[in-house]
């Protein structure tokens, strides 16, 4: 059955709202201790809302889009052969736009506080490095973090949603991976391993959120052309079996 562009487009738009929702909503308004001195979600709570996003939205719209929500996936999937490059600029489009949103709803919530919000450097779950970010690590750390884990990020995609692989388990599998990403990353990063994830927050919070963004976006598609490229060499002779 053939699946118009439009319903792809909304799908990824809703998928990427979802998890920017969920995931940077779980880090901004219950990662940290509350107003009434009970502890947040913590390390742990913000990887497991982020990775159960995932598998919750890959099976809500993996039959209509494949459930990409970040141009770092779609961009691995081009260079795997798995979607049109016309596919892509919509899909990112649509991924792009709906970070926006799930922010800009983020944000219309935080300054509901009845004692008011002030959005200060890296709000709204922004990713970051260098001083005053997390454990403070470098730039070089922080590109080799989103590079090497996007990477892996996209080889477990290809190899689950492959012919050889557990297309049923695909979901769960792909958001545990997640999971995994952010036990790592989020005091490196905050993790981002997505563009679209990234940039969303940081327009809303501009200083060195937005000023830092451009590592969140490069990164991520580096990491994405090599983990597309090393399932190439793993998986190019199982998949004519």
């Amino acid at each position: 059955m053939e699946i118009k562009t439009s319903s792809k487009f909304f799908a990824e738009f809703i998928g990427t709202f979802g998890l920017v929702l969920f995931g940077c909503g779980a880090a901004a308004i219950a990662g940290g201790t509350t107003l009434a001195g009970t502890a947040g979600l913590g390390l742990l709570g913000i990887s497991i809302a982020f990775g159960l996003s995932v598998v919750v939205f890959a099976y809500a719209i993996g039959g209509v889009s494949g459930c990409h929500i970040t141009p770092a996936v779609t961009v691995g999937m081009l260079v795997a052969g798995k979607i049109s490059l016309k596919d892509t600029g919509v899909y990112i489009v649509a991924q792009v736009l709906g970070a926006i949103a799930g922010v800009f709803v983020l944000s219309q919530i935080l300054t509901g506080q009845l004692g008011g919000f002030t959005a200060g450097e890296w709000a709204f779950g922004s990713n970051g490095w260098g001083k005053g970010y997390q454990n403070e690590y470098n730039v070089g750390a922080a590109f080799l973090t989103e590079a090497v884990l996007t990477t892996l990020f996209l080889f477990v995609i290809l190899g689950t949603t492959s012919k050889v692989g557990n297309g049923t388990m695909a979901g769960l599998a792909i958001g545990f991976t997640l999971l995994l990403i952010h036990l790592v990353a989020i005091p490196v990063t905050g993790t981002s391993v997505n563009p679209a994830r990234s940039l969303g927050p940081a327009i809303f919070a501009g200083g060195q959120a937005l000023s830092q963004v451009w590592l969140f976006i490069a990164a991520p598609i580096v990491g994405a052309v090599v983990g597309s490229l090393a399932w190439k060499l793993v998986y190019s002779d199982s998949e004519k079996l």
